[in-house]
This record gives structure tokens, sequence and C-alpha cells, in this order.
């Protein structure tokens, strides 16, 4: 335990600590996430500003941990389609179960993995578990995702998804049926107050916008096209549940199970369905789509045949 000293004063506490630690902000955050850094013995957020004088206490892992063990080889990731493959960019489409790199408390495949095991190169720009990631799909949210492989690639997408220069384009089974049937959905998202896994509307969030339009209804369901203006974490599982409309198959979000067993939709009914940004070596405009997985265009069947 120590005081904040008077340089970092004002400082957001990523940007303070990893200046303070020598670390990187993306794992301070992630220090932050697991509830291992205190001021004045309290929690704090990443965002949170440092105060001169302050008691600051951060719990570090031990660093011999795993010190001697061997590291584990790539594994080749089952359903893990490559898209597109250049110099710079490579674009994955990401089946259910998969991380977009590792991370405290996952132990599963990763798309970082994958494309290690499948012996694509990617960017050492970012922290170590997630070079050249600029952007992540949930492990239960399939589609596409692109991973820089330049430095220049790397560094440009990090720009534009910052400036919301990509388009990214969602389809989700919602319950219910919106009113109305299109609209944008403008409401701030942070850490769900009294669950630390889960994210929620709140008064004091950040900004969070998406827009939506029903693309197909059924009886108990519809099925909505969704273009995010920005890119919270959960933020369209969020703010459908928040409308009382919940992704068919998210109960961590208050989905109904019964209708995600009829359905045999064990996870959120979400897919990352397209995606377009201007590619980082010459500006030209790309754009890849993805296939529903099996599992959601059958889902899709049964409700159609309930007509």
């Amino acid at each position: 335990m120590m005081p904040v000293p008077d340089g970092l004063d004002g400082m957001r506490v990523d940007a303070g600590l990893a200046k303070l630690l020598g670390m990187s902000r993306s794992a301070v955050a992630e220090l932050v996430a697991e509830g291992h850094v205190e001021l004045d013995g309290k929690p704090v957020d990443k965002s949170d500003r440092l105060a001169a004088g302050t008691l600051l206490e951060v719990t570090l892992p031990d660093p011999r941990a795993g010190a001697d063990a061997e590291p584990e080889p790539p594994v080749a990731v089952p359903g893990l389609r490559i898209l597109h493959n250049d110099d710079h960019i490579v674009v994955v489409d990401k089946p259910v179960g998969v991380a977009a790199h590792p991370s405290p408390g996952w132990d599963g495949p990763t798309v970082v993995g994958g494309l290690a095991a499948a012996g694509v190169r990617v960017s050492v720009s970012g922290a170590e578990e997630r070079q050249g990631v600029v952007h992540r799909l949930d492990v239960g949210t399939t589609g596409v995702m692109v991973v820089a492989k330049s430095e220049l690639a790397y560094t440009a997408l990090k720009r534009a998804f910052k400036s919301r220069a990509v388009e990214k384009g969602y389809h989700a089974l919602v319950q219910g049926h919106p009113d109305p049937s299109k609209g944008t959905i403008d409401a701030p998202i942070d850490r769900h107050p009294k669950h630390h896994y889960k994210f929620a509307v709140v008064s004091d969030g950040k900004p969070s916008v998406t827009h939506y339009e029903v693309i197909e209804a059924f009886r108990s369901a519809s099925l909505v096209d969704v273009a995010l203006e920005t890119g919270r974490t959960h933020q369209i599982r969020v703010h459908f549940a928040a409308l009382h409309h919940p992704c068919v198959g998210d109960i961590t979000y208050g989905a109904d199970p019964v209708l995600a067993r009829s359905l045999d939709v064990p996870r959120q009914w979400l897919h990352a369905r397209s995606l377009g940004f201007a590619h980082p070596d010459d500006g030209r405009w790309v754009e890849f789509t993805s296939d529903y997985p099996a599992d959601l265009a059958a889902a899709l069947e049964v409700l159609r045949a309930q007509r």
C-alpha cells in the first residue's frame, strides 16, 4: 500500500498505473476488472481518476507462478474459418465457444491461438495475450472478426474502431416484437451495480447507441438487423434486455429458458453478420459477411414452421 504520487494526480487509473508499474494499460485494466486495485480501500474502475495522497493498493500476480511450465503449443480451433488473409489483416468467421484471446479464468479455445495453429502470424502490438486483436466478440457470439497482422494495420484499425469509422452489422433473434419495429436505443452502459459479470443500462454509464430494424417477425420472436455506433461490452444484449426483448437464449440477461429449449438455443442468438472498414494498406473499402451457423439457422426454421 502506498499514497498516489503527485505526478499521477488526475490521471486515469489505467494510464497512471501503467506508468507507475511499467505495465501495459490493457494489463492494468485486467487487474482492475479482477478487483486487484483499490483506492482508500475501495475497488476502482479503469476510467476513474487518481488523486494524489489517496492510498493505493495493487495486488500483482506472483511472477513465479508457472515460471517453470512449458508454454502450451497453439491448438487448432475447429470451425474457425479464414474468410480473408493478406499481408495486413486476417478476417475470420468465429464459431461459438471461442474467445477472442486468452484471459484470466478462460482456458478454452481462442481466435489468437487458432490463428497461431494455422500458421498465421499477427501483429505484436497490444498486450502479449491479445496481440493483433483490435475488437472482440463474446464467447457465445459468432461471426465476422478482423485481426491485424501488420503494425500499420493494428494502428489504423484501432483508430478506425475508436472513431466509429467501422460498420458493424449484427443479426439478433429477440423475444417478442419491438415497438417501434425500427428505431435507435440510446442508453448508457456500464457494469451492473450488483453483478460484476454483467453489464446494465445505468445513468452514469458510457454513451451507447444501437440502431435496429425488424427484418422478420414470428409468433414469439423477431429477427432484428442491428448496427452499432458504439462498441460497449454486451451492448446489443444489454440494450434489448432493457427493452424487455432479450436475445433468445440469453439467460444471463433475462431470456425465457423454455423458449430457448424449444428452439435448441443454449446461448444468445446473436451473430456478427458483416464488418466493413477502410483497408489499412490502401484505404479501399472492404466488407466481409458471415452466414448463420447451423444452430442459429435451425432455430429460425423452427419458428418459420410455427407460423
